[in-house]
């Protein structure tokens, strides 16, 4: 379907017409639906998002943040503009590495000095590595003996602080529960970053426990503090893979790890101009990441472009994959798409003004060859408790597991998470409570309970069966990816699904705030997802650097959780980026 204007999208779904995509209020209000007492109570994930999109517009200051209220920003996107590194892709890197205009300890120091610049303003390092120079001199030692792992080789890349590293880091999800905990090993795809020669610079600040601790501020934590999106200051940066999105939208690293449970990638990339790419569950290793739920949880890349995605997501899959080479010219020309325009509405998160930055990457591709042909889809069932059933009862059983692993840590269950926050309720519960840790706990903790199974089940059909497999199949010969507005509901069809999601950068609103457009595919389709985006990234040409917007808003308000409880002494625990310890 050629020339497809997005004026027609709101004659499409009629909120009106029988109820059926009645959802205007249903993102915010907390109705019953569980048959146990004392569980969640008319929530869903999709709810979750929702709320903590609202309540993140309010967010932000806390720690170093405060001074930074009344500070100008003018001048703070120029911070080593003039270094030959900012800004490049791996390839660029490699290439000027090769050449011997600077090495991979050169390289390393300089992204630890703009982290030592920008950081104070936008909180998305909890911390530095303070093995990376070294690890870095060693790197270059092998590239001028001949020896080059890969393209990741003397890379600097910073993970999500839910991914164990056995290092001299933590590894604590942002929680002062897991402070000086220690994990038994790397995560496997730490090793797998380590044996391509990645240099691991640091820990991304996220939403606490990837947000699913309460009704969080995206990008709080209670060790890293508040995340600020690079673009706008005082925008929702979007959780929980907030910090790994700023850091590479600000150039502090080349690439960064983020994980997903539904929108944590996809969300922040949108947010903050990054290229993010959800793979489909299995994928990339699991294991030594902090979990919510196994069945949907992943880790995935968040970069500048498509080409660095496809590098960092070749070494973190297990077998290793050159996703490189699906990135050419042309990927889109003969590809039939499939556009559902109830995504592009308002009561699925299609807000008017990303409706012309929408309409000029339809054109696009269609201008490059695409087709795109109507399809239809039913997200009404994410308002149903199938997927939050899911995530409760499988995070009470893997989170135990998880903790079953750490040494140093008293923590060694659901209910001693819960116990630690009461107890540090002003480190912890200042902003915002512990609801789903509670409901969590609230299950029976069964995997084999015939709500937990019949929720997973009715999950695997929506997504799966009648979701986003059946749309694929509605054309002859098959769709070859389904797109929307990032910040729509398409992406939560993948991550229920397991199936892989890509946000590319389309462009800006006028007030300066990014906008992503989004592909999801089959299982194990992120090859076709990387050419389409690459090809059309190409086209658009869309990401530019932030241009730090605006100013710090006030820190939100006191929750009110912790009157009449203790106060603590000697500061609030947030932990130090720049000599890694607990103040």
């Amino acid at each position: 379907m050629r020339g497809a204007r997005l004026q027609s999208a709101r004659r499409r779904v009629n909120p009106a017409d029988g109820g059926r995509y009645r959802m205007e209020d249903e993102r915010m209000r907390p109705e019953i639906w569980s048959r146990k007492e004392g569980g969640p109570r008319g929530l869903t994930r999709r709810t979750l998002l929702g709320a903590g999109a609202a309540s993140g517009a309010a967010l932000l200051t806390g720690g170093l943040g405060r001074f930074l209220e009344a500070a100008s920003t003018a001048g703070v996107r120029t911070v080593d503009d003039g270094a030959p590194w900012v800004g490049a892709t791996i390839p660029a890197l490699q290439s000027m590495m090769a050449s011997r205009l600077f090495g991979s300890r050169e390289l390393t120091q300089g992204y630890l000095a703009r982290i030592d610049k920008l950081n104070p303003l936008l909180n998305a390092v909890i911390e530095t590595n303070p093995e990376a120079v070294a690890i870095a001199a060693r790197l270059d030692n092998e590239r001028r003996r001949g020896h080059v792992r890969g393209p990741l080789h003397g890379i600097p890349v910073i993970v999500k602080d839910n991914i164990a590293t056995d290092d001299a880091m933590q590894t604590t999800a942002g929680s002062l529960a897991l402070v000086n905990a220690r994990v038994p090993g790397d995560a496997p795809l730490i090793r797998q970053l380590r044996e391509a020669g990645a240099v691991i610079l640091g820990k991304a600040n996220l939403s606490e426990w990837a947000n699913f601790r309460g009704f969080s501020y995206s990008g709080w934590s209670a060790r890293g503090g508040f995340t600020r999106c690079p673009y706008v200051l005082g925008n929702d940066p979007y959780g929980s893979s907030s910090g790994s999105a700023v850091a590479v939208a600000a150039d502090l690293c080349s690439v960064a790890v983020g994980t997903e449970t539904d929108g944590s990638i996809m969300a922040p990339a949108h947010a903050n101009s990054a290229f993010g790419l959800k793979p489909t569950v299995g994928r990339i290793p699991g294991s030594g990441i902090i979990p919510i739920a196994s069945s949907q949880d992943t880790a995935g890349a968040l970069s500048r472009t498509a080409t660095d995605a496809a590098i960092l997501l070749g070494a973190l899959s297990d077998p290793a994959v050159d996703f490189t080479s699906v990135l050419a010219r042309g990927a889109l020309a003969g590809a039939k798409i499939g556009i559902d325009w109830k995504y592009f509405t308002d009561p699925f998160w299609g807000f008017p003004p990303v409706l012309p930055i929408m309409q000029r990457a339809l054109d696009a591709m269609t201008h490059l060859g695409a087709e795109l042909v109507e399809v239809e889809t039913d997200p009404s069932w994410l308002l149903e408790p199938w997927e939050f059933t899911v995530l409760l009862y499988e995070f009470k059983v893997q989170i135990a597991e998880y903790l079953a692993t750490l040494r140093h840590s008293e923590a060694r269950t659901l209910a001693d998470l819960i116990a630690f926050n009461n107890t540090h309720c002003w480190q912890e519960m200042k902003y915002f409570g512990q609801e789903l840790f509670e409901w969590a706990e609230a299950t029976s903790g069964d995997l084999t309970d015939p709500e937990y199974v019949l929720a997973r089940e009715a999950c695997i059909a929506k997504s799966r069966t009648e979701g986003i497999d059946a749309a694929l199949a509605s054309s002859d010969p098959p769709l070859d990816a389904l797109v929307s507005p990032t910040w729509s509901w398409l992406y939560s069809f993948a991550a229920v699904a397991g199936y892989p999601s890509v946000s590319l950068p389309a462009g800006y609103q006028d007030d300066g705030s990014p906008v992503g457009f989004c592909f999801v595919g089959g299982a194990w389709q992120e090859g076709r997802l990387l050419g389409l985006a690459y090809d059309l990234e190409q086209e658009l040409g869309a990401q530019r650097p932030p241009d730090y917007l605006g100013s710090v808003p006030p820190e939100p308000p006191d929750a009110g959780i912790c009157e009449g409880r203790p106060k603590p002494h000697g500061g609030t625990g947030n932990v130090n980026w720049r000599n890694r310890h607990v103040l």
